[in-house]
């Protein structure tokens, strides 16, 4: 689905909507849904996967009408699994998380189940140390500050050129903070139904970070790019400047980013139970992307200006 130009510049036009100058309401909103997403962090945590923490998850298929959790753990009274997770998922499927089994204790937790229940069915079995699941974790933490470093780093040295008003380092702190808060807010989402459905952060999480975050950055670049190319081209002040650039830009950013999120939608309803988390991450980190391109990074570089100014005549 693609809007036509015509159809977007009337809209703006009808309501008068002025960007830049509404750029506190922005700030407020933005402010309001990262706020949201810190609190949920700091309340319920992150329910790490078994990538990150070690353990071992079985994932088994029930016929019929799925045993409530408290019946499944009952049934593994007398073998040793160390602390005992069940998520449910979807209407017959659970995952079991247990401590890492030797292939003996894997063998007596189907025994159990098998005998316990009718018709059951183990999916999977996957089993990761706790070394290595630390080791993966402190290998995600490392990719996300190494690409925030290098991204602003590029950014900076493309926009070398740039000097006046907003010095070229500035564009790469924007380019940044759009990314930061392209990445909260669906981490928050992602806290929230961890706790909600039981979706756990795992190494495909990271990777959906990664990508919203390569993404989010290109969306920004086009803008902060058009936005240095008026810089030379326009007249009037960098407020109209930065305005101007917005209105050649934003429909580029809404169309595409619609035509993606139709293929995300897709994979999340088609793509099976495993992929729904990867897909909503992306889904969520792409749609704010784009509204971080057009009414956050812009009215940033603004208001900093802005600053600058007052400082420079006080």
């Amino acid at each position: 689905m693609v809007l036509p130009e015509t159809s977007i510049v009337r809209i703006t036009n009808a309501i008068g909507m002025n960007i830049i100058k509404l750029r506190p309401l922005w700030y407020a909103f933005s402010g309001t849904l990262i706020a949201a997403s810190i609190a949920v962090w700091i309340v319920f945590g992150f329910t790490l996967g078994i990538d990150f923490t070690g353990g071992s998850v079985l994932s088994a298929r029930f016929e019929g009408d799925r045993p409530s959790t408290v019946e499944i753990e009952r049934s593994l009274d007398g073998v040793d699994v160390g602390t005992l997770v069940v998520q449910p998922v979807g209407e017959r499927d659970a995952n079991i998380r247990m401590k890492t089994l030797t292939e003996a204790e894997h063998t007596a937790v189907s025994e159990k189940l098998t005998a316990t229940f009718r018709g059951v069915t183990e999916l999977s079995f996957n089993a990761i140390g706790p070394a290595i699941g630390a080791e993966l974790r402190e290998k995600a933490i490392k990719a996300l500050i190494i690409a925030f470093i290098a991204i602003m780093a590029y950014v900076a040295y493309s926009f070398r050129r740039v000097s006046v008003p907003v010095e070229s380092w500035k564009y790469g702190a924007v380019t940044i903070a759009a990314a930061f808060h392209d990445t909260i807010l669906p981490a928050g989402a992602m806290v929230l139904l961890g706790k909600l459905n039981g979706w756990e952060v795992d190494t495909s999480f990271v990777v959906a970070i990664l990508t919203v975050m390569g993404y989010s950055i290109n969306d920004t670049i086009v803008v902060l790019d058009r936005i240095r190319e008026n810089l030379h081209r326009m007249s009037g002040s960098f407020e109209h400047i930065v305005h101007e650039s917005l209105k050649q830009t934003y429909v580029r950013s809404i169309n595409t980013t619609l035509t993606t999120l139709l293929a995300i939608v897709a994979v999340y309803l088609f793509g099976g139970q495993s992929l729904r988390p990867f897909a909503l991450t992306l889904a969520i980190g792409i749609a704010t992307g784009a509204y971080s391109s057009i009414f956050i990074a812009p009215s940033l570089l603004v208001t900093w200006n802005a600053f600058k100014r007052r400082n420079a005549s006080s």
